[in-house]
C-alpha cells in the first residue's frame, strides 16, 4: 500500500476515537460542568448530526479544490477543534469543539475516500478504501478503550489532547506522503448547486439507503448488545469488555476482506454478505439465551456487517463518478444517519414484548431491507463495471502514488 494511505488511516484513526470515547467521559464531563446526563448526551448525538452536515454540505463547498490541501485543511481544523475540547472552560465551548470536529470528520471522510482510491490502480480501490477505513475499526478495538483509560487516569481532557497530538502527527504525515490530488474536471467545472444533483439520481439515493439500513442496524444492535448479554445470555458484567473487544476484531477483519472482495466485485460482495448480515443477526437474536452461540455471533456479527463498508462506499462513487467526492460525502452522511436511527428505534423496541433481542431483530429487518433495496438497483450497468470509466478523473496520480 501507498504510504500515503497508511497517513490516511491514522488520521481515521484519530477521528475514531473522538467520535466514540465520548461515551466512556460523559459521566466525568458531566460532574465537571454540573450538568444533566441528558445535557452530556448531546455531545454524542449533536456529534453525529454534525458529522452528516459536514459530509454534505463542507464536502460540496470543497469539492472543486486539490483534495490533498482540503485534507489538510480540514485536519489542522480537527486538532484546533480538539484543542478547545481540551481547553474548554465551559459546557458550551465544550459542544462547539465537538462540533467543529465532527464538521471536519464528516467530509474528511468523503474527500478522503476519493485521494485513497485514486493513490492505487483500478482493481485495488476498495481495498485502498478499506486500508483507509481500518483506522477507525482499530480505533474502536484499541484507540478507545485506551483513550477511556487514560482519561480516567489523567483526567478526560487529556484524552482530546492525546488526539489532538494524534491528528498532528497524522497531519504532517498527509502533507509529505499524499501527492496533490486535483478535483476531477467535472468537479473543477461545476457550480456548488450542480454537486446537489446527484440527489435525483435513484440509484444513488438507493445506495445511500443501503448504506443507512446496513450500518443503522449493524450499529444499533450493538449498542445494546451488552443488555443482550446480561440479560439474556447470562454472561457477567466483567466478561462484556471482552466480548465488545472480539466484536471490534471482527470489524477489522470484516473491513479488511471486504476490501479484497469488493476489488473482485462490487455487487456479487454486497448481494451475498449483506443477507448474510441479516441471517447473523437473526439467529444471534434466536439463540441469545445460549451463552457459546452468542460469543460465536459477536465476532461474526462483526465480520459480516463491515465486510460491506468499502464496497457500499465504492458502489456510491462509481454511480455519481462525475462528482465522486460529493457522493462519498453522501455515503457518510447516510452511514451516520443510519446509526442515529438504529440506536433510537433499538432502543423503542427494547420496551416491548422482544425485549433486550429487540435491537438485534431491528438489525436484521435492516438488513434484509437493505438487501430488497439493492435488488432494485441491480438493473442497468454493475457497479464495478462503471468504476474504470467512471472514476478514471480520479486517477490524477501514477499507481502506487
Amino acid at each position: 500500500m501507498p504510504l500515503g494511505l497508511y497517513a490516511l488511516a491514522l488520521a481515521g484513526f484519530g477521528i475514531g476515537i473522538t467520535e466514540f470515547v465520548i461515551v466512556g467521559l460523559l459521566p466525568d464531563i458531566a460532574a465537571d460542568y454540573a450538568v444533566t446526563e441528558a445535557t452530556a448526551g448531546i455531545l454524542v448525538s449533536g456529534y453525529a448530526i454534525a458529522v452528516a452536515i459536514g459530509a454534505i454540505v463542507v464536502t460540496a463547498a470543497t469539492a472543486r479544490f486539490n483534495r490533498k490541501h482540503v485534507l489538510l485543511a480540514l485536519m489542522i481544523l480537527f486538532v484546533i477543534a480538539n484543542a478547545l475540547c481540551a481547553i474548554a472552560p465551559t459546557y458550551e465551548l465544550l459542544l462547539l469543539g465537538r462540533i467543529i470536529a465532527a464538521l471536519s470528520h464528516g467530509a474528511f471522510y468523503g474527500v478522503g475516500t476519493v485521494v485513497a482510491a485514486s493513490l492505487v490502480t483500478e482493481n485495488k480501490k476498495a481495498s485502498a478504501i478499506s486500508f483507509m477505513f481500518a483506522g477507525l475499526t482499530v480505533a474502536m478495538v484499541l484507540g478507545v478503550p485506551a483513550g477511556t483509560f487514560l482519561g480516567q487516569l489523567a483526567g478526560w481532557r487529556s484524552t482530546f489532547w492525546a488526539i489532538g497530538i494524534i491528528a498532528t502527527i497524522s497531519t504532517i504525515g498527509i502533507a509529505f506522503l499524499v501527492r496533490p490530488v486535483a478535483a476531477a474536471p467535472t468537479e473543477r467545472r461545476a457550480r456548488l448547486r450542480d454537486e446537489f444533483r446527484i440527489f435525483v439520481r435513484p440509484r444513488v439515493l438507493a445506495s445511500a439507503a443501503i448504506s443507512l439500513l446496513v450500518s443503522g442496524g449493524a450499529v444499533g444492535a450493538f449498542t445494546y448488545i451488552a443488555f443482550t448479554y446480561t440479560e439474556v445470555s447470562g454472561i457477567t458484567s466483567s466478561t462484556i469488555p471482552w466480548l465488545l473487544l472480539l466484536f471490534g476484531i471482527g470489524t477489522f477483519l470484516g473491513n479488511a476482506l471486504g476490501g479484497k472482495l469488493a476489488d473482485r466485485s462490487i455487487d456479487r460482495t454486497l448481494l451475498v454478505f449483506i443477507p448474510t448480515a441479516a441471517l447473523v443477526m437473526a439467529i444471534f437474536a434466536l439463540t441469545a439465551q445460549v451463552t457459546a452461540l452468542a460469543v460465536v455471533l459477536t465476532g461474526l456479527m462483526g465480520i459480516i456487517a463491515f465486510t460491506n463498508l468499502p464496497g457500499m462506499q465504492l458502489r456510491i462513487m462509481s454511480l455519481a463518478a462525475d462528482a465522486p467526492t460529493m457522493a462519498s460525502g453522501a455515503n457518510i452522511a447516510a452511514l451516520n444517519i443510519g446509526n442515529a436511527l438504529g440506536v433510537w428505534i433499538g432502543g423503542l423496541v427494547i420496551t416491548t414484548s422482544l425485549g433486550y433481542t429487540g435491537p438485534i431483530w431491528v438489525g436484521a429487518a435492516f438488513a434484509a431491507l437493505a438487501f430488497v433495496v439493492l435488488l432494485t438497483t441491480l438493473k442497468g450497468p454493475k457497479a464495478n463495471q462503471t468504476t474504470e470509466t467512471q472514476l478514471a478523473d480520479t486517477e490524477t496520480l501514477p499507481a502506487g502514488g
